[in-house]
């Protein structure tokens, strides 16, 4: 019997030990701290060294990020190997786009001046944004946009006349007089039509890049265009932790254009602009001049390959400048200077680097530029009389698609308006509208 114990008692003793020993093993390595002398804190919501002195930390506690450029303003290139190769056609398709939406954004601006058309939005200053960025993309990318990215939409395929079709709301416009001016939209082209409110299509393109990347074999990214404004808005943080937990591949494109809708950046946030809320939030993240084209190309070229090669979202914050008023429903004099806005329209202007670019590189010179704003201004002006010479949709448009089987009351509702116009149509400039 005491044998028998003895033992037990040897079996139990060796037992204990090895317990021992496991608990040591997975104690020190979930606690770093043991390993690291007490200096290194393995808390599962954060790793951080221990410090013994109390320090605050503030928007001046780090240096800003730096701001990657490729090109001085005189169009020369800084360092060489940071030239992009690009070929020459591509090069002076992307500057005759640039040329095409400046007319098209002066032409359209006087025609809401003069009561033509209800509303529209300039691009004015942010040309080299869109531009670089719709360049460096595939035809298969899908891409969020806010309002201010009329570029990529010509870049894409989309038509000046399918454009002007839209702000004038007539009968061969997309969307069938539904939406309003420059609320563009193309699935055939990959781009999803734009909506007003700030940033609800951040979320949505963070969700549409979860479907890429569950599809077998994806070599697609979403790309989502929003300004400094929409980013004080809780979709975008909602946005960027979902993007960076969830490891989605889509690239989020700040447009920090220092003014929002009339509200100057110094006044919208504190901290180092948006940029430094990307490796806080887990995003891979790179500040670049948007206004210079060249640097915005190589920018979401790179960030493409980090979102489709390793399933990883990237935060690209460029920095450029509102020249225009935010929209036709804005005066800009009432919260900034004429001479800011002059001064950043001659010497920070993307449009007039490119240009001295491409003359460097001998693909452009004065004469093929007064050529190309010429057919660009006479494309605009032709498309605008031809579109306001269309009928406007039928109105029954208006209730129709809404559902795919229209519902009892809006049945009721087309029964009762078309029995209104049969008694009272002779007062409704119905000539004006296309018939059935």
């Amino acid at each position: 019997m005491a044998l028998k114990t003895g033992a037990s008692f040897v079996r139990l003793n060796s037992l204990r030990q090895a317990v021992r020993k496991v608990l040591q093993l997975l104690s020190t390595h979930t606690r770093p701290e043991i390993q690291n002398g007490g200096k290194q804190a393995g808390f599962p919501g954060a790793k951080a060294a221990y410090v013994t002195q109390m320090k605050f930390l503030n928007e001046n506690s780090y240096e800003p990020i730096p701001i990657y450029r490729v090109m001085e303003n005189n169009g020369e290139i800084i360092d060489k190997r940071e030239e992009p190769n690009i070929e020459n056609e591509t090069l002076v398709s992307m500057y005759k786009t640039m040329v095409q939406l400046s007319q098209m954004d002066k032409i359209m601006y006087e025609s809401q001046r003069q009561g033509r058309i209800s509303f529209y939005m300039t691009n004015y200053g942010e040309e080299g944004v869109q531009l670089g960025s719709a360049a460096a993309l595939l035809p298969q990318d899908l891409c969020y946009l806010q309002y201010r990215e009329a570029g990529v939409l010509l870049y894409r395929g989309v038509t000046v006349t399918e454009m002007i079709n839209q702000c004038y709301g007539n009968c061969e416009d997309p969307s069938k007089g539904r939406q309003m001016p420059v609320h563009y939209g193309s699935s055939q082209r990959n781009i999803v039509t734009i909506s007003s409110p700030l940033a609800t299509q951040m979320p949505q393109a963070v969700g549409s890049a979860y479907a890429f990347k569950r599809m077998p074999n994806n070599d697609r990214c979403v790309i989502c265009y929003f300004g400094e404004g929409a980013a004080s808005e809780g979709d975008a943080h909602a946005a960027f932790n979902f993007a960076a937990t969830l490891d989605c591949p889509v690239i989020l494109l700040c447009r920090n254009n220092g003014y929002a809708i009339s509200t100057p950046s110094s006044e919208q946030y504190r901290g180092d602009g948006i940029g430094a809320r990307g490796p806080a939030m887990g995003l891979h993240t790179l500040r670049v001049d948007g206004t210079d084209t060249l640097a915005v190309y190589n920018a979401v070229r790179s960030a493409r390959d980090i979102a489709v090669g390793q399933n990883k979202p990237v935060l690209i914050e460029a920095m450029c400048y509102r020249v225009g008023h935010h929209s036709t429903s804005d005066d800009s004099s009432a919260y900034r200077s004429l001479e800011e806005i002059d001064k950043w329209n001659k010497e920070e202007s993307p449009i007039s680097k490119f240009k001295s670019y491409l003359e460097r590189r001998g693909l452009w010179d004065d004469e093929a530029d007064k050529a190309c704003q010429k057919e660009a201004r006479s494309t605009v002006l032709k498309t605008m009389q031809e579109a306001e010479k269309k009928k406007k949709p039928h109105w029954k448009e208006m209730l129709e698609d809404v559902y795919y089987d229209m519902p009892p009351n809006l049945q009721k509702q087309m029964r009762e308006m078309e029995n209104h116009l049969k008694k009272y149509g002779e007062h409704y400039p119905l000539n004006q509208y296309q018939s059935e």
